[in-house]
């Protein structure tokens, strides 16, 4: 009877291990629907974004101490987490605590520390809390937070919170037991925190410290399992992508606007005719109307979104009351590329289904309102470009639809015939020095 529990334990954990790898391959599935885009140059610079804006959260730290906040809920999870290796090794042998007899003293520190991250974490995390609902930052706040996304991010707290508090509770009754001495839990020595709530369960019986104890490592270990399965399905699936993503980042100058190469050389063969390759086939289209047309590092960016808001906090448009928020951008943007890849998921191919990023899901009014002042991407903690989604999504607004306003239009025909935005001619443009002595 006693390999029952291995038995079920192995049956949950292989269950998570292939639900999350399922998941994780149909994203990168719909990443990957996206239009190819070489970003493998100077590699140097990439490790560099990798290790200070993915694991350094170095843009984070403009604002100080959210960024210690942040990171004490972001190191300690993670380093927390390496007990887990433990667990589950102790679930598929049936052992307790396997790794004490080899490292003695040293695990008892281990242990310790892992406690005192899991008190930061458990507390950083009430104070996230009572910043979203209690204080209501007006980022966390905002409309396009409205339903599941708002519970999102309270979930995901709270998930930690009980996470923290069970590990804690499955140390304070195994010290218990080790007081007790029972011969199946070693004698570890205290442990800082749970030591002291040892007091609290030591009137308990053997078989109810051993109950408590038992349900806080079931609980903690199935609720990291659930906590893995929940990330394809939530914002915080940033704890995996952020590292691809600040890796992949595009390297030049921030506010530098890319150029589309077919529309600089139809200007080019329009200047020189003679320059024009005779074989070479006029574009298919301009700009992007649907995740189609995007690059894979668009949707990328999409799927790394924290939803964090500081990019809409810092868009002058969003700021004046205009429609535009970049963190929907690309909220929106995650979401048609999901359905898009769960169409064809279920029907071996993209089946029309009669919608587009552009319209159904982002509108024509948020697109006009964009400065291109690139705040948004400057403010993303996480090397995200809503800017350049925006951008592509225009481009086919004015491009193939010919959809822009008048006061647009009169600039695109002055830079035609004028080649400038402004109603002189050429010759005339430089009259005004005349006057000068």
């Amino acid at each position: 009877m006693h390999i029952v529990p291995q038995i079920i334990f192995i049956a949950i954990l292989v269950t998570a291990v292939w639900l999350f790898t399922k998941n994780i391959l149909q994203i990168r599935r719909t990443i990957f629907l996206g239009q190819a885009e070489d970003l493998t140059d100077n590699k140097p610079q990439r490790w560099r974004n990798l290790l200070l804006l993915a694991l350094g959260q170095k843009k984070m730290f403009k604002n100080p101490l959210v960024a210690v906040m942040h990171l004490v809920i972001y190191a300690g999870f993670i380093i927390i987490n390496v007990e887990v290796l433990e667990i589950v090794l102790d679930g598929i042998f049936g052992t307790h605590r396997l790794f004490f007899p080899y490292l003695g003293g040293v695990y008892t520190f281990l242990i310790n520390f892992f406690e005192v991250l899991a008190v930061g974490v458990f507390t950083v995390c009430v104070l996230f809390l009572c910043r979203r609902n209690i204080l209501k930052l007006k980022r966390f706040i905002s409309k396009d937070l409205n339903g599941w996304p708002r519970s999102d991010a309270n979930y995901i707290l709270i998930t930690e919170i009980v996470l923290m508090a069970l590990f804690l509770t499955m140390n304070a009754t195994d010290r218990g037991l080790q007081l007790q001495g029972n011969e199946h839990y070693h004698n570890t020595g205290s442990f800082i925190f749970s030591g002291l709530l040892a007091p609290i369960f030591s009137e308990l019986s053997t078989a109810t410290l051993m109950g408590i104890e038992r349900t806080c490592w079931w609980l903690h270990i199935t609720g990291i399992l659930a906590f893995l399965n929940y990330l394809p399905y939530s914002k915080h699936l940033h704890i995996i992508l952020a590292f691809p993503n600040a890796y992949y980042a595009r390297l030049p100058l921030l506010g530098k606007m890319t150029n589309m190469v077919s529309v600089q050389n139809e200007v080019k063969y329009m200047m020189q005719p003679e320059l024009a390759p005779t074989a070479e086939a006029a574009p298919a289209k301009f700009g992007a109307k649907d995740v189609f047309d995007l690059s894979w590092k668009n949707l990328l960016d999409a799927y790394s979104c924290t939803e964090c808001g500081r990019c809409s906090a810092a868009c002058p448009a969003t700021l004046t009351g205009k429609l535009l928020s970049p963190r929907k951008i690309m909220m929106d943007t995650r979401d048609r590329a999901t359905e898009a890849g769960k169409n064809i998921a279920a029907n071996g191919q993209f089946k029309d289904d009669g919608k587009t990023l552009v319209k159904d899901f982002i509108t024509v009014e948020e697109l006009r309102a964009c400065t291109t002042c690139n705040a948004c991407v400057e403010a993303c903690p996480v090397s995200i470009s809503p800017l350049d989604i925006i951008m592509q999504l225009r481009r086919s607004l004015i491009m193939e639809d010919s959809n822009a306003p008048q006061e647009w239009n009169g600039m695109f025909s002055n830079i035609e015939n004028n080649f400038a935005p402004w109603k002189f001619s050429p010759e005339d443009r430089d009259k005004w020095v005349e006057d000068l002595s």
